[in-house]
């Protein structure tokens, strides 16, 4: 058996990441007894709705969320326990709910800094309602081989080293939330484990004190006797002294009280726990508690480091009178293991598992990202720019200068090309109308096509092909009429030769200066030479243009776009804040801009059967 918390346990817990975290710990307990989760519900309004995700095992539990405890107690009449991790300013109010509500029987307070006041208030009224309040401050209980409330216990290894998978012989009540871990330990050492664990908190007015569980204790068969830790202040140590000593008892008590360190300090000096305080006329003392427990007939060690023998020596004892039988053993090897993550498993080499994606261009696992294996902020500190992080990200090397350059006048000459092309207009119709950045810029992206931005691409597709093919202009020019339709990058609806394209010129300028081969380009001017003694209008235009200097220089084919999508976000962009800035009105089409080519307004014929005929007639 047990006290307070045991394999019935159906438990809420109030509180966010704190309480998550909590839920996690006791979900590993869960999985070394190989037991359904007992974590039914959580309270935590700013989280109401949603689902906390707990690991057991290999498995993900998504535990429901609630705004107020009566949520709770209408969807899971079964929770009957409360674990409390709300901030101590909150902590009254929550804890009140929480013995309120009808199902609830066991509060334990894990929250720390909670008022004196408000603690006396919900021992009150834990008291009335006739309902266990654990804490404040308290790390929790746990039931060995049963249930756990909190993190006590410690790690999942440390829940085997301490043979909490099963129940023993020893209950354990402490003050401190450390020693309680240490004395766990103990227990399975220095004799079979324990049955219940319980960390009450150092607080100076408890919601439940040594008494409360020595009586529970009592009760239970199954514990044979009890380790109370206590310390120096408060009365707590003293009233178990009174209640050993009031008649004999049916289990043995082994007491320590830590403390003994203020005899050489000066009177009224508080330690850690806000109870750990010894008065002016050393009322409170350890070594006063030690005296009062050890005269009461517990089992006290001159030191704590006698309390391992002590709990041998009551163990041995007990045995001895048969009042303990052997506990059987069971090989830890055998017991369930804490499943790793992934990322715990590839790291001690247990594990290979098949990548997801490959990226051959960045690796963010450093301090900072490395394109193509150079850190990006020692490109910055050696004078490198933006086309170079383009060349490293796209083609997986530095450019050299001249590239560089020529990536740079590409991206300012086609950054914008005024409010009028269809991804500008766009864009400004998404800003008029509040639609935020990221959705207004995309649906301007959205326009980029064969049409408008999209010919980039194809154009350095088909000007490669013609140079890889040694076709003669002529004969390129009837193989696209045939098989493509219009040259792409050919032809402008503005430009022509009277009036160029001073965006083609300065590009198509400066890469022929730098005397580098260009066979994609010089092919396209030598097209451009036939179509305009057509029609002048037929040039090479800047999307023809990018695509044959882009070919010559190495990208891919199929991201050519990418320079033109590139250098033209700049410009929606900048559309999208100047239309914010004017605080733009919403745009509506003007009718005279708009051929409503409809049928005339004509009479709508009646409808046979129409609702009018069927009124009044019967089915």
């Amino acid at each position: 058996m047990s006290i307070v918390a045991n394999k019935d346990t159906r438990l809420v817990i109030m509180g966010g990441p704190a309480g998550v975290n909590a839920a996690r710990r006791m979900a590993e307990f869960c999985h070394l007894m190989s037991v359904p989760f007992y974590v039914e519900a959580f309270v935590f309004p700013p989280d109401a709705g949603k689902n906390a995700e707990i690991p057991l095992g290999s498995k993900i539990l998504s535990i429901p969320i609630y705004r107020k405890m009566a949520d709770v107690t209408e969807n899971h009449p079964d929770v009957n326990t409360c674990l409390v991790y709300i901030g101590g300013d909150r902590a009254l109010a929550a804890a009140t709910d929480a013995l309120n509500a009808p199902g609830i029987t066991v509060l334990s307070m894990i929250t720390e800094g909670v008022p004196e006041r408000d603690a006396k208030l919900l021992r009150r009224l834990a008291i009335e309602k006739g309902k266990v309040f654990n804490g404040p401050s308290s790390i929790g209980i746990i039931s060995a081989g049963q249930c756990r409330l909190g993190v006590v216990g410690g790690s999942y290894d440390n829940l085997v080293l301490s043979k909490l998978y099963r129940p023993g012989s020893m209950g354990v009540i402490t003050k401190s939330g450390g020693l309680l871990n240490e004395i766990i330990w103990m227990c399975s050492q220095f004799a079979d484990g324990v049955t219940t664990a319980i960390g009450i908190g150092g607080d100076a007015y408890p919601g439940a004190d040594f008494v409360t569980f020595l009586d529970m204790f009592e009760k239970d068969p199954d514990t044979k006797a009890v380790v109370l830790v206590g310390e120096m202040g408060g009365n707590a140590e003293e009233q178990a002294a009174d209640w050993l000593a009031a008649k004999p008892r049916r289990i043995k008590v082994v007491g320590v009280v830590a403390g003994f360190c203020q005899e050489s300090l000066p009177k009224g000096m508080k330690f850690g726990h806000a109870g750990a305080k010894e008065g002016q006329k050393g009322e409170g003392s350890a070594r006063h508690k030690s005296d009062r427990l050890r005269a009461a007939g517990a089992t006290v060690p001159e030191t704590f480091g006698g309390l391992g023998p002590a709990i041998q020596k009551v163990y041995n004892d007990l045995r001895a009178a048969g009042k303990i039988k052997p506990v059987a053993e069971i090989d830890p090897e055998k017991l369930p293991r804490l499943p790793k993550t992934i990322e715990e498993s590839i790291k001690t080499g247990e594990v290979m598992v098949p990548p997801f994606v490959k990226s051959t261009i960045c690796d963010d696992r450093g301090d900072e990202p490395c394109y193509a294996g150079y850190p990006a902020s020692e490109l910055i500190n050696k004078g490198y720019d933006i086309p170079h992080v383009v060349g490293l990200l796209w083609l997986k090397r530095l450019l050299a200068p001249h590239e560089a350059e020529i990536i740079r006048r590409i991206v300012m000459l086609s950054a914008d090309h005024g409010p009028c092309v269809s991804g500008a207009l766009t864009t400004i119709i998404g800003a008029s109308a509040g639609i935020p950045l990221a959705q207004a810029v995309a649906s301007g992206m959205s326009m980029i096509g064969p049409r408008f931005g999209g010919a980039v691409t194809d154009a350095g597709r088909y000007f490669q092909m013609g140079v890889e093919r040694g076709m003669p202009v002529s004969e390129f020019l009837v193989y696209m009429k045939k098989n493509v339709g219009p040259v792409p990058g050919i032809g402008h609806r503005v430009k022509s030769l009277r009036n160029p394209d001073k965006r083609v010129k300065e590009l198509v300028g400066y890469v022929k200066s730098l005397g580098i081969s260009t066979p994609a380009l010089d092919y396209a001017l030598d097209v451009e030479k036939t179509t305009t003694a057509k029609k002048d209008t037929l040039i090479l235009n800047v999307d023809g243009a990018m695509g044959a200097i882009l070919v010559d220089l190495g990208f891919p084919i199929d991201a050519l776009n990418g320079f033109f999508i590139l250098a033209r976000t700049i410009g929606l962009i900048g559309h999208w804040i100047d239309q914010r800035r004017q605080d733009a009105r919403l745009i509506r089409l003007p009718v005279y801009l708009a051929n409503y080519a409809t049928e005339p307004k004509r009479a709508v014929p009646e409808l046979e059967g129409s609702p009018e005929k069927l009124v009044g007639t019967k089915s």
